[in-house]
């Protein structure tokens, strides 16, 4: 598996736990939770329209998230999301699962040593 390959498996395996995080703040729309994850990550991980709608489809349909249609004077209609209460038992269950994760690749790779001495 190249890197492209790995790094479109990490994004699409994190996709639900990113757009969980982000509408446990507050409620916001598709693109809104595009931005933030582009800004967030520094550019890092990105989400297109193509790819982040059918993971927000799918999280409204497995009740983990609630949409609503909104409608702004001199704005297009929107779709606004929020995290429903199952939502936030599954985001807080992904929370741990990814942080053991990470933690056993750090312990293996050393990850965290990795990045700080990218950064000197």
């Amino acid at each position: 598996m190249g890197v492209t390959s790995l790094e479109r498996e990490l994004k699409r395996g994190s996709a639900e736990l990113l757009i969980l995080a982000l509408l446990e703040e507050e409620e916001r729309h598709g693109y809104q939770i595009a931005q933030l994850i582009t800004e967030r990550s520094d550019g890092a991980i990105t989400f297109h329209v193509t790819s982040l709608y059918p993971a927000l489809y799918r999280l409204e349909g497995k009740g983990l998230i609630e949409g609503r249609w909104v409608e702004k004077a001199s704005q297009r209609r929107r779709r606004y999301y929020r995290l429903t209460p199952g939502g936030r038992g599954v985001l807080a269950r992904q929370r741990l699962v990814w942080g053991t994760f990470v933690n056993a690749l750090d312990r293996i790779a050393g990850l965290q040593t990795s990045l700080w001495r990218r950064r000197d």
